[in-house]
């Protein structure tokens, strides 16, 4: 078997193909996740039950839980899924690929779906031509789909051909008799295989090859399945390297699924086997303890039982699961979190209930610009590239955050608005809406705020000591607006007073006519080049509508108030 340079590097190259389409593909579900999207994966995962259901009807179809569990990297990644509702769909994605293995076992055949990539590009690839950006997203999703699957394909055929070499894996015949130790070596062995060759299904059938071939047993083939769901992890481990956090806690939530359902399974193993070997019997087939033939349908029956039982069992500990994934991945940066907090946008509270829902909400949306325009002062002050890049990115996240927000808190308000109002809810509805909207309108000050910076950076235009101390000034009465308007936020709008906002908006206002007014008095005399002068004056100006913005909230605030 030959394996040299050019095939590990196929082997990287197929992986990096993987990596791009799954990148792609999740980059590109973000700008296509309408409402209705959102919607219908909120009601498919709307509890447990569902989810599980969810994850193994998409696997039945697709005939592969590696494609499913990517799929739900990817939609955590999004922002369409939680990590809880991942964690249920990924159960039953372990259910649905017992079905690929009855298929294996029983018909011999499995669906690829690398045979519709190239079709699916096809169809992909003209959209990426279109005027229309929705389509031209549409045109991105389906080639990133198609790439994902490709790169999966190659994966598969350019490992070490050991599927068609079993003669390699002989020497397993020698340590079949060590009792449990044998069972952890095959387990092990299953676990590498599946990492190695990237299928589950296909290590599946090498295991049976080694039963027909009388190397191994059918309790160390059934250790060597105990492995194969472990391996089969790591695709999905594997498409979350270049995903958020989220997504990186889904995966290592199917990881940590599969690893408790083997141990409890090992505890319990010869037991479950006795069980497995009489229900075969039962069923009028030879023992396959004793007869090779048998083992391919003992296998299914072994894949199926310990698949259900452990989402069975497990399904009970998905809050346990979640603060698990949790500790292991850290948010250590919590940019990332852009899903409502406290509103559940398929389903509305009673009145008073949902306008406290709304109002919680939209201070956390507060929280998210006042964050926001902290990264616009940090890009200000920062000379190193990375740095400067990292934080654009950044505000430039937040500010695609904050529209979806908006757009998400307004349908919110508006199925509120529908239902019978009090004379004070419907003035707080009615607030809330302009606070909605004057919120999302700070995070597009922010967002000008940072292109104003970029083009600073981008053509090299140095502010003299001066300018940028009355920028930095100019920041810190932004900073005052800000914590004002956070603070009236979260507090109950009937106790706002608002008259230390007003102080501070007149502050902004009478500092922003003295840097206009020293501002044309420098132009005229030469102090700085124009490019300077102009970028100078896009800041302070933008930094005075920022502050209009902000008083507008707490006007906004006062007039919910009943009089």
């Amino acid at each position: 078997m030959k394996y040299g340079i050019v095939e590990f590097l196929t082997l990287l190259g197929s992986l990096g193909i993987f990596l791009y389409g799954m990148k792609l593909m999740s980059e590109s579900l973000q700008k296509v996740a309408g409402d209705k999207m959102r919607a219908i994966l909120t009601a498919m995962t709307s509890n447990r039950v569902k989810g599980i259901f969810t994850g193994f009807l998409v696997t039945a179809i697709i005939q592969s839980s590696s494609a499913t569990t990517v799929m739900v990297v990817s939609f955590v990644n999004a922002g369409l899924l939680s990590l809880v509702e991942s964690i249920g769909v990924i159960m039953g994605a372990n259910i649905g690929t017992t079905v690929t293995a009855w298929l294996i076992s029983v018909l011999g055949f499995k669906v690829h779906m690398a045979t519709i990539a190239i079709p699916l590009i096809g169809i992909g690839f003209p959209l990426l031509f279109s005027k229309n950006t929705r389509r031209k997203s549409w045109g991105e999703l389906i080639i990133g789909f198609s790439l994902l699957f490709i790169g999966l394909g190659y994966l598969k055929e350019s490992v070490p051909d050991i599927k068609s070499n079993p003669e390699i894996l002989h020497f397993l015949g020698n340590y079949t008799d060590l009792g449990y130790l044998s069972l952890l070596l095959f387990l092990g062995v299953g676990t590498l295989l599946t990492v190695i060759i990237q299928s589950s299904s296909a290590t599946m059938a090498l295991t049976l090859v080694l039963c027909f071939n009388g190397i191994i047993s059918f309790e160390m083939a059934a250790a060597m399945v105990l492995g194969e769901n472990i391996g089969t992890t790591i695709t999905a481990n594997l498409a979350a390297t270049i995903a958020n956090v989220s997504a990186k806690r889904a995966a290592r939530a199917h990881f940590i699924f599969n690893v408790f359902g083997v141990i409890w399974i090992l505890i319990l193993f010869y037991p479950v086997i006795k069980l497995i070997n009489w229900f075969v019997v039962d069923l009028g087939s030879p023992s396959p303890l004793t007869n090779s033939a048998s083992i391919p349908i003992a296998l299914s029956v072994f894949h199926t039982t310990f698949n259900i039982m452990n989402t069975f069992i497990m399904v009970w500990f998905v809050r346990l699961i979640e603060k698990i994934v949790i500790k292991i991945v850290p948010d250590k940066d919590s940019d990332e979190e852009f899903r409502l907090k406290y509103i559940n946008t398929g389903m509305v509270s009673t009145s008073e209930l949902a306008i406290l829902q709304a109002r919680k909400e939209i201070y956390v949306y507060g929280e998210r610009v006042t964050k926001m325009f902290g990264y616009v002062k940090e890009l200000f002050s920062s000379v190193k590239e990375k740095k400067i890049e990292k934080l654009v990115k950044k505000i430039e996240k937040y500010e695609e955050i904050c529209d979806r927000m908006e757009i998400e808190i307004a349908d919110y308000l508006a199925k509120v608005s529908e239902s019978e109002l009090s004379e004070s809810g419907s003035l707080k509805i009615r607030g809330m809406f302009e606070m909605i909207d004057n919120i999302e309108s700070i995070g597009d000050a922010c967002h000008n705020l940072e292109k104003a910076l970029v083009r600073k950076k981008e053509t090299k235009v140095d502010f003299p000591k001066d300018i940028t101390d009355n920028i930095l000034k100019m920041f810190n009465l932004i900073d005052n607006a800000l914590e004002e308007m956070l603070n009236n936020l979260n507090k109950d709008y009937g106790e706002v007073e608002i008259s230390k906002a007003f102080e501070i908006e007149t502050d902004i206002n009478k500092y922003r006519n003295f840097l206009r007014e020293d501002h044309i008095k420098n132009i005229k005399s030469k102090k700085y080049k124009y490019k300077a002068g102009v970028l100078y004056n896009e800041l302070f100006s933008n930094c005075e509508k920022l502050g209009d913005y902000v008083i507008n909230i707490s006007e906004s605030i006062r007039d919910t108030q009943v009089n």
